[in-house]
């Protein structure tokens, strides 16, 4: 079978169906990301979570500041602004790391225009005889630091995904060293955003702590001054009391995943493996020692993104005709190329209404319309997308009738009802002559 490129569409913005004139890629992005700024940042499809995670941020600061700092501020004339400042330049800071988490690319693998070829595939074929088919493998063997490790083909973006990547279901791409997908965040954590992501949760226990801290400090001033007890001076601020209860919970949440991505940090594993994989078992690869591991995600480079959202699409040029016979295919060979970038089920159903019409009159024989032993009233589409169907790549519904190692020749069943039915209509036609001419005039 002939594997062809995925056939052209037109363009939602343009109309146009001859290309991508003028577009840019963030334009035509086909995962599930969200732009914003003509593709200076990029979020994932959950990006409204985004807003609940800055209110929860937010709103218990505006409250401390209002009803804690400021009041601190009258008791500690000395550092009483600091304590203010502290609170919303931190804030801020924490803001800007989850901007820095969910508005970039968290490194996303650009995917292949078409299935990559087999190892081996010179793309000619000896003389006119077929080649036969190659499938690409469904999972690959690499080494890593002398550890084989398994990469695994992807239908969705047609590509081996290379070591600790994985796709993601939600954002429909392929994420280099896979962490997770964060709905708080509303972006895949990985290559490219994963130290941000690490800082934001530890900064976000941070200010938990600071904030929960000094509402008893404000409590403790209040039992001093009135010199009264606890209880009653909780009483006087229950803006203190609520900030209380609710930092005490949040800091369970986010301490606790900034213990448990610090734990995995000095192993080297991402959330991903260390549920899928549970390196505690056997040896993994990537462990460098924790000093090293340690240096890995904060003190190296962050790498480039690899896609380049604001360029313009470039025009891809024509694929070199191969022979009809050989050729490879994908893993799944079922799929169509469209319905593959979509990771959906495959629905041959974009032939056009002659293959239909064709395939109602051979299930019902009353209207079966066969002509010189042909096939039938619509066989001219029939045999344009049956002849054109190999160098196309689109099969119409019901092609493998008939077919033979690759072959589109009618099998001798449907041959041999053509024929009958071919003698039905000759028989009927020169009877309806005969009875015409013994008529008398």
């Amino acid at each position: 079978m002939y594997v062809v490129p995925p056939p052209k569409r037109s363009d939602p913005i343009s109309g146009s169906t001859s290309g991508s004139d003028g577009l840019r890629i963030y334009q035509i992005w086909k995962g599930s990301n969200i732009f914003f700024l003509q593709g200076r940042f990029i979020f994932g499809p959950d990006v409204r979570s985004l807003v609940l995670t800055i209110f929860l941020i937010v709103a218990p600061v505006t409250i401390f500041c209002v009803f804690v700092a400021r009041k601190l501020m009258d008791d500690f004339s000395h550092f009483g602004i600091s304590i203010m400042v502290v609170a919303v330049v931190f804030t801020f800071y924490v803001l800007v790391l989850l901007l820095l988490t969910s508005g970039r690319d968290p490194g996303i693998i650009p995917r292949n225009a078409h299935p990559p070829e087999p190892e081996g595939y010179d793309g000619t074929a000896e003389g006119g005889s077929q080649t036969p088919q190659l499938r690409l493998p469904r999972i690959k063997e690499v080494e890593v630091n002398g550890i084989t490790v398994k990469i695994k083909y992807c239908d969705t973006c047609m590509l081996y995904r290379p070591p600790r990547c994985s796709h993601c279901s939600i954002c429909n791409n392929c994420v280099e060293r896979f962490d997770h997908h964060c709905p708080w965040v509303g972006q895949c954590i990985g290559l490219r955003n994963y130290r941000f992501f690490f800082m934001f949760v530890f900064s976000t226990t941070l200010l938990c702590i600071y904030v929960f801290s000094f509402c008893w400090v404000y409590i403790k001033r209040i039992m001093d001054s009135e010199e009264t007890t606890i209880w009653k001076a909780m009483i006087k601020t229950p803006a203190s009391i609520v900030l209380i209860v609710y930092t005490f919970i949040s800091v369970w949440f986010v301490g606790g995943l900034t213990a448990f991505h610090l734990y995995l940090i000095s192993t080297n594993q991402t959330t991903y493996e260390n549920f899928r994989y549970r390196y505690d078992r056997r040896a993994n690869p990537y462990n460098k020692g924790v000093v090293q591991n340690f240096k890995e995600i904060f003190c190296t480079s962050i790498p480039p993104s690899k896609n380049k959202f604001r360029t313009k699409v470039p025009k891809e040029p024509a694929l070199p005709g191969r022979s009809v016979g050989g050729g490879f295919v994908s893993p799944n060979m079922g799929k169509a190329v469209e319905d593959i970038e979509m990771g959906r089920k495959a629905v041959w159903g974009d032939v056009g209404p002659g293959a239909d019409n064709c395939a109602g009159q051979l299930s019902n024989n009353d209207g079966a319309n066969f002509k010189d032993g042909g096939l039938c009233e619509a066989s001219p589409d029939i045999r344009t997308t049956v002849d054109e169907g190999d160098r196309a790549g689109i099969h119409p519904r019901r092609s493998s009738w008939g077919r033979k190692s690759g072959s589109w020749e009618m099998s001798p069943e449907v041959l041999a009802l053509a024929s009958r039915v071919g003698e039905t209509n000759r028989m009927g036609g020169s009877s309806s002559s005969s009875l015409t001419t013994s008529q008398p005039t």
